[in-house]
């Protein structure tokens, strides 16, 4: 489990630098400033949540089980959250209306705050110091 969070952590890390670079320098001339600064935050939420796969990965604090349920809530959330997010933000840029499924944004957010929430948990129950 340990190599498949570090694994994912840096597909996210690297695909949220190339999604990056593509806001700042590729979407510029095809949507406004607004729909920019919405594509940065998902790209802001995936990086932050590659860092927290790669932190996961490398801690015994939390326990195996735990792992595999953050890992899930964390991956689905990231694709509902900033996926959700990219849609939205270049939905002019395509024949298929993303506000539709607008609601995925928060059922998303959610999930990462459930994620977050259940490693604090398994940090407390931990008896090692």
């Amino acid at each position: 489990m340990n190599k498949r969070l570090l694994v994912t952590g840096s597909i996210l890390g690297i695909l949220g630098i190339i999604l990056g670079a593509f806001a700042a320098h590729g979407l510029e001339k095809l949507v406004d400033s607004n729909a920019i600064k919405t594509f940065e935050t998902g790209v802001r939420y995936q990086i932050y949540h590659a860092f927290f796969f790669l932190i996961l990965g490398g801690t015994s604090f939390v326990s195996l089980q735990l792992k595999k349920i953050i890992f899930y809530l964390v991956l689905l959330g990231v694709i509902f959250f900033s996926g959700s997010i990219y849609g939205l933000a270049t939905n002019s840029l395509s024949g298929f209306d993303f506000k539709s499924i607008a609601l995925m944004t928060p059922v998303g957010g959610l999930l990462l705050i459930m994620s977050w929430g259940i490693m604090l948990i398994g940090i407390i129950r931990n008896k090692v110091d």
